[in-house]
């Protein structure tokens, strides 16, 4: 009797095996894509589709390090799509910080992409997103970046790596003179060209419609979604855009000092005597994660560079001009953005007087309107939303206001959603929190990250905005099911509050923000002083009213 029972399991075992293998095989068939640059085999993942680490641009290494990406080879046979590719190389983050997330790889073999895709995709929207990290740091791999949930509501979502550090942004007088164009930096900026050149020639194969594409980033990918949308070699490889937490900040031109800064060549010279590199040669030969380690000692910041080429012109100037892409655009910052900033605050005053005198000294005639917009009652609560408006507020603003000035939709929101752990931990709506709530990956987050309950609230949240998200990608315009309508920023300046849940009925935000912080722009611009960083009581004296100012 044991023995027929014995028979009789492992004759249904095998049928099991039999029937799964037979189920993997039709199902690993299914995950085979044949698109122009070669074979691509993927995975299953819930009820999409993933293809990783596919390469979009050769590796930028030896005699390659700092020149413009060239494309990849096609491949013969398959590429298996089932593992992410490295990280570009990047320094390592500090572990306990909320945004440390220990990446498996790290290579300079890193220009590769990502794609998400429903698996039934025909002429699907497509929604490109590029990281985060300062321009320092970051990469697609990333787990709040999983594509699955947004291209479960219809996209085929891409995520890319680009160069950063030093190895992205390093401009030099060498490197100039090596460059038909006569320029140098901006490698991390081509890159991403480059990876929306690869969907433009790909994404058919994957289901998605290359005239459809949406590109999206959160700070520094942000701040590259300015970039793209300013750059002319980018024009027309993209359809939308949204920046989520952006910074219009001063940026260094390439050849001569301007805002109070080197030139971008002076400050690549300098970085590479402070490191002990002769030459270019030297440079290229140093290993990669010793360039990162010693630049970054040496005080090395990744910026793009305005060379006339790649980025025509300081941001503000490209959109005063309406010279950017004209694409709908959504655009918005945190309540919180500096909680998790701290290092780019001042150091606090005393007492008010103190806080006070400080601002009348830095800000003149504006030092009134300045102090009933921060004043001087709670001084780190003025002082934290000083930098958030200066950076992130006033830029958010600016864009959805530029694009309406050249006839295209923008719509701009505020997040100010907190949840138990972050309000614990004074994080409330902090840089970055609203990122898991777009992916729907609010279970899928870094180590240290503060925990997001598994309640019908964060839930009903993180569906509105990945509902409103993925909406924009397809047409243009934001809706989620039951939930209010997003009204483009117009004449009465209308915008999205996302708290518990979204309320679209607000308009004027943070009444006198805008006006306040374009107007000291516009003075600084005059007076070629940078502008975002050193606010509230840290600015140096405001120049008197310019012309074209007000």
């Amino acid at each position: 009797m044991m023995s027929l029972l014995f028979r009789s399991v492992a004759v249904a075992l095998l049928a099991m095996t039999l029937a799964c293998a037979h189920a993997s095989s039709e199902e690993k068939s299914d995950v085979l894509i044949n698109a122009p640059a070669g074979d691509v085999r993927g995975v299953a993942q819930d009820k999409v589709l993933a293809f990783k680490g596919i390469p979009y641009a050769a590796a930028p290494v030896g005699d390659a390090r700092w020149k413009p990406p060239s494309p990849a080879a096609d491949w013969d046979g398959e590429f298996d799509g089932s593992e992410f590719g490295p990280a570009c190389m990047q320094f390592r983050a500090n572990v306990e910080s909320i945004y440390a997330e220990t990446l498996k790889a790290m290579s300079e073999d890193c220009l590769s992409l990502n794609v998400w895709k429903p698996k039934d995709a025909a002429g699907a929207p497509v929604f490109v997103w590029i990281h985060g990290g300062s321009l320092r740091s970051g990469a697609s791999s990333q787990r709040m970046y999983d594509g699955a949930a947004l291209a479960e509501s219809g996209l085929v979502v891409v995520s890319i790596n680009y160069r950063v550090g030093a190895l992205g942004y390093l401009a030099h007088p060498a490197l100039s003179a090596e460059s038909p164009d006569n320029i140098s930096g901006n490698y991390g900026v081509l890159d991403q060209i480059a990876a929306l050149e690869w969907v433009q020639r790909n994404i058919s194969a994957f289901g998605g419609d290359p005239d459809n594409v949406t590109i999206a980033g959160e700070s520094a990918g942000a701040l590259s979604v300015m970039y793209l949308m300013a750059s002319p070699p980018a024009r027309g490889l993209f359809h939308k855009a949204i920046a989520q937490s952006a910074y219009m900040i001063s940026t260094p031109a390439l050849k001569e000092a301007r805002f109070g800064v080197p030139s971008a060549e002076a400050i690549g010279a300098y970085i590479a005597d402070k490191i002990g590199a002769d030459n270019i040669e030297a440079l290229r030969e140093m290993d990669a994660a010793t360039l990162i380690r010693k630049t970054q000692q040496a005080g090395y910041v990744a910026w793009g560079t305005v060379d006339g080429v790649v980025i025509p012109d300081e941001l503000v100037n490209v959109f005063d001009r309406g010279e950017q892409a004209s694409v709908p655009m959504i655009a918005g910052f945190n309540s919180g953005e500096i909680r998790s900033l701290r290092f780019l605050l001042p150091k606090k005053p005393l007492t008010e007087k103190a806080y006070e005198n400080l601002i009348r000294e830095g800000y003149g005639d504006l030092a009134e309107a300045f102090l009933q917009q921060y004043p001087s009652e709670n001084i780190s609560e003025s002082m934290l939303a000083t930098t958030r408006d200066a950076m992130y507020g006033w830029t958010a603003e600016r864009l959805v206001r530029k694009q309406l000035e050249i006839g295209e939709p923008g719509y701009l929101y505020i997040f100010n959603h907190g949840y138990k752990a972050a309000n614990e931990a004074g994080l409330h709506a902090f840089h970055a929190s609203e990122i898991p709530y777009v992916f729907g990956t609010i279970d899928n987050l870094t180590p240290s990250w503060p925990e997001i309950p598994d309640t019908a609230t964060e839930r009903r949240l993180s569906d509105a905005m990945l509902g409103y998200w993925s909406s924009f990608a397809r047409d243009g315009a934001p809706s989620a099911k039951g939930e209010p309508s997003w009204r483009p920023y117009s004449d009465d300046e209308a915008y999205m509050y996302f708290e518990d849940a979204p309320e679209g009925s607000a308009t004027d935000l943070l009444p006198g923000m805008y006006e306040l912080h374009e107007e000291v722009m516009c003075r600084r611009r005059a007076a070629n002083i940078g502008w975002t960083w050193n606010v509230g009581v840290a600015s140096p004296p405001l120049p008197p009213q310019a012309p074209g100012c007000r």
